[in-house]
């Protein structure tokens, strides 16, 4: 219980840190935060001050001391409310992060979760079976696609099989004709558009887990209490699974926890080269567009799925590794 409160106390403190630092940023840049939006209009002549003052209000310039600045923006992350965007107004930052992150984290999600699965399973065998071709061809070839770029395989992929091939979607989520809704024949247009961005993701990915798996395993393999195992006559799965594999294990939930929490962000480069309208592609959007509170909105998400993942993993991490809690 002890352990437990100590992870619960250190993670509201660097929450609030978080959050505390997310406030402080965007006010240390220089200008207003409505100079962006002003800019464009400045460019048919010369904006007055009572039209800037129009536009301040209507974008929710905040007002008043820093400390009231502090205690309303609390508020506001409270109750998710982080104004209306400056690229989508009048549409609210909650309505479009609530309308991307969705999609993001079906397809990001689910393919990370694949990746490590099938990354650890594969970084398993080849760790057991060192010196064969199953060591041999996952440890080269996840080298191999982890050496590429996310924007370089996706490209690829878009070229030969969508645009030469012709065999899948090249761009958005879902068809043009068709209106999200629950049914069958929507969920495998959408599957079938999440194709080779979700293709490109796991490429890129699992290759990392399989190196890593395998180097710590391989070192596991040799403490005492494998050879043990192995001298008592246990089974080779027994063996694999339960003594060597479960303790390198370990490690590799701390980058998954990491690398789970950043789901929430998006993969940005792929979104952007598919079109796909997740978190990371409104990211880009908003940072192209300058439009800052749908920046700081997504930063904050972003970061506090980070913590919450790592907290997690901490938990998990103390419950499969008794030794953490002492």
């Amino acid at each position: 219980m002890r352990y437990l409160l100590g992870k619960l106390g250190l993670f509201v403190l660097t929450l609030w840190a978080a959050v505390t630092v997310n406030f402080i940023l965007p006010r240390l840049m220089p200008g207003s935060p409505a100079d962006a939006a002003i800019a464009k209009l400045s460019q048919n002549g010369p904006v007055s001050p009572a039209m800037r003052a129009s536009i301040e209000a209507q974008l929710g310039v905040p007002t008043g001391s820093l400390w009231d600045q502090y205690v309303t923006y609390l508020n506001q992350v409270v109750h998710f409310d982080f104004g209306p965007s400056f690229s989508y107004f009048p549409q609210s930052v909650s309505s479009l992060i609530g309308a991307a992150l969705p999609w993001t984290l079906v397809l990001v999600g689910t393919v990370t979760v694949l990746a490590f699965v099938l990354g650890t399973l594969l970084g398993v065998l080849a760790a057991w079976k060192r010196g064969t071709a199953l060591d041999t061809i996952p440890t080269v070839g996840g080298q191999f696609l982890s050496a590429f770029p996310y924007f370089w395989i996706a490209l690829l992929l878009l070229f030969f099989l969508g645009y030469v091939a012709g065999w899948f979607p090249t761009s958005g989520a879902y068809s043009q004709t068709a209106t999200p809704h629950w049914s069958w024949e929507f969920f495998t247009d959408a599957l079938y558009h999440g194709i080779l961005p979700g293709l490109t993701i796991l490429l890129t990915a699992f290759g990392g887990w399989i190196i890593g798996m395998r180097n710590t395993m391989v070192n596991t393999l040799g403490e005492d209490y494998v050879t043990f195992a192995e001298a008592n006559g246990l089974r080779t799965r027994t063996v694999a699974l339960r003594y060597a594999a479960r303790n390198a294990l370990l490690p590799q939930f701390t980058s998954f926890g990491m690398v789970l929490g950043g789901v929430v962000g998006g993969s940005l480069l792929v979104e952007t080269v598919f079109a796909y309208p997740g978190v990371g592609l409104l990211l880009f959007h908003a940072v192209t567009n300058q439009d800052y509170p749908l920046m700081q909105a997504l930063f904050l998400i972003i970061t506090v799925s980070v913590l919450i993942a790592n907290f997690l993993v901490d938990i998990l991490y103390g419950v499969l590794d008794p030794r953490t809690r002492r």
